[in-house]
Order: C-alpha cells, then structure tokens, then sequence
C-alpha cells in the first residue's frame, strides 16, 4: 500500500484533533484582523477556501495569495503562511520580509518556517512521507474552520464515510475530468485537479462553477466527468448532462451519486470530505495507470530553490 492511502485514510482523526487545537490556540487571527493568507501549490489552494469562509462568517477582510505573488506594498494586520515542510523557498523568503505579524501553520516543529513566523501553529500529526499532499492540507483548512466557530464533528464524520466508500465514478472509464466551486469551494476544486495531474499524470482542470458554461464546458463529453463541490448553480447538471459527460455532485439524489449510484435519502457530504473522494479517485487512476503516487515524476515533498 502507498504511504499516500493510509495518509488519506487517518483524516477523520486529524480534523478532529486539529479541531481541538484550534480551541487552544492563540496565534490564529483575531475577529476584526485584516488577514493575508499565504502558500504554495496545494497550501495555496487551502487559503483561498479560508480566505473565503473567513470573509463569510464575517471575521474581516482575508485575501489568499500564492507565496511569490504577495503584494509588497500592501498593509495587513497579519500574514498566515501554510507550508507543509516549512521549507519552501518563497515562503521563507515572504516571512523574512514582511512587517506584519505572522503565523505559520507547519507539519514540521523544527523547520524554519517555525522559527521565522511570530507564531507558529504545529499540526505534527498531519505531516506525510508522501510528495502528493493530503492530510496535512485538509487537516490546516479543518483547523482553520473550527478557529471560524464551525463544528468539524459533523465534518470528521462525513469525512469516515468518504474513505470508505465507493468511488462516484470508475477511473478506467474517464479519460477527463474537470472540478468545479463556488466561493470557499473554488480552492477545493484546483486542489482535486491538483491531485489528479500530480498523483496521474492525467488531465484535469479546475473553475469557478458559474464560469464553466463561459468556454470550458466545450471539452465536456462521453467518457469525461464534471466533478462539483458544494453549490451548483442553477441548470448546470442538465448541461451538462446534455453533453454526455458524467456530472458528480454530493447532493444528487438526496446522497452521494454519479450516473445514479448512491442517492436513498443520504444527505450531502461535506464539501472537504467529497475532496476526499477525489483524493483517492487520484490515486485510483495512478494505479490504473501503473503508476507511483508517493513518487510523481518531476515533484519532491518541498521546492527548495538555489
């Protein structure tokens, strides 16, 4: 078995306990705090689902920037950096420059994203040996909402149904697939393509749910799926539907369900726990394919440049 599928599978226990030090911590920000959040690759796409809850429960202004992007001139009452290794070269390097206050959320205790953030919040429980990130991004973005007020027990619980249950669509059968959000669910989006292209090699993409019908859905057709966390606006599954493509959403027929499997009253799962599901169906189609999934070609666990 992958380092990676036992990884995936110890997230309900992870939320919880990340749960439980987002009661405990002091370093997360502060109701009222203008807040920029901060990371690389996958780290990115977790602080764009944060910035958004954030804004939504009404907790200040939060902007998510990909590390090397960061707007110098730009004033913030504090920065939050995500960084798995708490070695990534652009991360270290904004931490290092900004005034702000800052926070790193860090799998690693004694990586120097630790030592040159103001605070820093230490998830040790939810670092992997894998390249391809799972629990540990999840596990942030699941501290990160209960820090909201959010209950994650409900979250942790959808989250055991999603490791065990049957994949919505079979890999062998889909030669695309392109994942959909709305607000806080973009960023869970890009991260299941994310997984898909790393874990696969295989082609997927990742939009905002009302932009898809703005050009991409021209891709859709037999034998590709349309993957949607959360919201889906209005008339989308009939088009898509209509293209012949597999349209998968957490909410179809009362339950989980892709081309009519699941449904029988079962209420939509989380949209973090379906990005479970996703998670695995990347590393499904890795196997189908012959491939590794903890060693993905051209990737290492950190970039660390010279």
């Amino acid at each position: 078995m992958a380092y990676v599928d036992g990884e995936i599978a110890s997230q309900p226990d992870c939320w919880r306990q990340a749960a439980d030090l987002a009661g405990r911590s002091e370093a997360l920000p502060r109701p009222g705090e203008r807040v920029a959040v901060v990371g690389c690759g996958t780290s990115w796409f977790m602080a764009m689902a944060y910035a958004a809850l954030r804004e939504r429960a009404g907790h200040g202004e939060t902007d998510a920037f990909q590390a090397s992007e960061f707007p110098a001139s730009r004033r913030y009452d504090r920065v939050v950096a995500i960084t798995r290794s708490g070695t990534t070269t652009e991360v270290l390097d904004l931490l290092g420059a900004v005034d702000a206050p800052t926070t790193a959320i860090v799998g690693d205790p004694s990586a120097p994203a630790a030592q040159l953030s103001s605070d820093a919040v230490l998830l040790p429980f939810a670092d992997e040996r894998s390249v391809v990130q799972t629990r540990f991004a999840t596990t942030a973005l699941a501290l990160l909402r209960a820090h909201l007020g959010e209950d994650l027990g409900p979250v942790a619980v959808d989250a055991e149904v999603a490791v065990r249950a049957p994949l919505p669509v079979d890999p062998t059968m889909i030669d695309q697939v392109t994942f959909l959000g709305r607000g806080w669910t973009v960023g869970l989006a890009h991260e299941a393509a994310l997984k898909a292209r790393e874990a696969a090699t295989f082609w997927a993409e990742a939009y905002p749910a009302m932009d898809y019908r703005h050009g991409p859905i021209s891709v859709a057709a037999t034998g590709r799926a349309v993957w949607a966390f959360g919201e889906v606006p209005e008339g989308l599954a009939e088009d898509v539907a209509a293209t012949g493509a597999a349209f998968v959403h957490g909410s179809l027929g009362g339950g989980y369900s892709a081309l009519g499997r699941w449904g029988g009253g079962r209420k939509p799962l989380d949209p973090m726990a379906d990005l479970i599901l996703a998670q695995r169906f990347a590393v499904a189609l890795a196997a189908s394919r012959g491939l590794d999934p903890d060693a993905p070609r051209h990737l290492s666990r950190s970039v660390v440049l010279a």
